[in-house]
């Protein structure tokens, strides 16, 4: 383990001892994920393609998310997420017993996600949560389409799979990196940077964002001095913070992983680049570097979703104790409280009803914040449109959130970053 994380293993809660059709189940893998899609037609092309997967009264959940790999720090908030939401689905009167199996995503150097969504469709989970990076995503997602098994990644946001032809079975509750990239761009360059380096991971995560981010600064009137791309398993930076910085950059963005915990004391430390004029996305935006005092003093960060209320943060501690982080905590427990709600508005388990439901939970009937308030005005045969900690959601055709917030943040000296605000945005055409 490098010195980038602590505690990156997922500390398991005891809540689900209280969960009266909470089903416990542990395990453990690593991923990140993206997409979603509209319903494709069947063979015969007059409607949407079906799963094969009978209703068994049992609410399946599988997790691929990270464990292991270059964003195992995202791992912990995100297990507690979906830990939490299925406590509390099993706490209340839905008509089904809810299980939940966690596997380890590992990252895009391993085959371990594949293997992970194989047990998974194996073990005939109904949904799978994860993965977390949208390279890792790529790597499995086509297992689950094929097996008809929906897919909700609660931090997946390559653009590319905006339109991927996934069937209806990929959806995610975080952004398209569109919004984040604009967000991004815009706050670099409305902090007086004119001359802007980029530092990015070469995988999809990192090229769509370097790409929204590169749109945003030039039509905010600012310049890309340099983009200098690293690949996943790189060890040394020094070429490519020398590159970045012979550019003449106001700011930099750094879009990576794990990676970041040597290019940060290469950049700052070393390099001598003010720590105020550096800026990390949610691929690195953590609270586990282990830098000398003050090297991150200043810096910012984007992240999508709203900041975690005092009171979400307080029920996810009750999960996990160790929580240091909350990233996409809230976009995990909503990936299990939509899917649960579109089983019991299509009264059925079986992940086809699921997918067919998700669209429909998330928009354009009466508001509701709570899973049991929305179960309650299903009950009622009311028509829901749930909104939940990590916002509004609302999805559209392709299984994107069509608006959504995006957090900005700061570090202080400790290395610890806090809300400054929240910038919210469509994704609608």
């Amino acid at each position: 383990m490098s010195a980038f994380l602590k505690g990156s293993q997922p500390t398991r809660s005891n809540a689900f001892s209280t969960g009266i059709k909470v089903l416990a189940a542990s395990a453990s893998i690593l991923l990140l994920a993206s997409c979603a899609g509209s319903p494709a037609e069947d063979d015969e092309g007059d409607g949407p393609a079906t799963s094969g997967r009978a209703a068994d009264g049992v609410l399946t959940v599988g997790t691929v998310l990270p464990q292991t790999g270059n964003l195992a720090f995202l791992g912990p908030p995100e297990f507690a997420g979906v830990d939490l939401a299925a406590a509390e689905i099993g706490e209340s009167d839905f008509e089904f017993d809810v299980k939940v199996i966690h596997k380890d995503s590992g990252d895009a150097d391993t085959d371990i996600a594949t293997q992970s969504a194989g047990e998974l469709i194996d073990a005939d989970a109904d949904i799978v949560v994860g993965a977390a990076s949208s390279g890792v995503s790529f790597t499995f997602v086509d297992q689950l389409i094929a097996a008809g098994v929906v897919q909700i990644s609660p931090a997946n946001t390559s653009p590319d799979f905006s339109e991927y032809a996934d069937d209806g079975w990929y959806w995610r509750t975080a952004p398209s990196d569109v919004l984040q990239g604009r967000v991004l761009g815009n706050l670099m360059v409305g902090d007086g940077a004119e001359k802007v380096g980029i530092i990015y991971i070469n995988d999809p995560y990192g090229t769509g964002l370097e790409e929204n981010a590169t749109i945003a600064i030039e039509a905010a009137g600012g310049e890309v001095s340099a983009s200098v791309p690293y690949n996943t398993g790189d060890t040394q930076f020094t070429s490519i913070v020398d590159e970045v910085l012979a550019s003449g950059p106001d700011a930099i963005a750094v879009i990576a992983f794990a990676e970041t915990a040597s290019i940060i004391p290469e950049l700052v430390n070393t390099q001598g680049f003010a720590s105020d004029k550096v800026y990390f996305v949610d691929g690195n935006l953590s609270n586990s570097y282990e830098f000398p005092e003050g090297t991150l003093d200043g810096a910012k960060g984007t992240l999508p979703g709203n900041f975690a209320t005092d009171e979400f943060r307080e029920r996810l501690l009750e999960i996990d104790p160790a929580l240091t982080d909350f990233s996409y905590s809230a976009e995990s427990y909503d990936a299990v409280i939509l899917a649960a709600l579109a089983a019991a508005q299509g009264g059925s388990d079986d992940p086809t009803t699921i997918r067919d439901n998700l669209k429909d939970v998330s928009e354009g009937g009466t508001k509701c914040e709570t899973f049991a308030d929305c179960l309650a005005l299903l009950a009622d045969g009311e028509d829901i449109d749930y909104d939940g900690p990590s916002g509004p959601i609302t999805f559209d055709d392709n299984g994107d959130p069509t608006e959504a917030y995006v957090g900005i943040y700061q570090y202080g000296a400790d290395n610890r970053y806090v809300p400054l605000n929240a910038e919210f945005g469509s994704l609608a055409e």
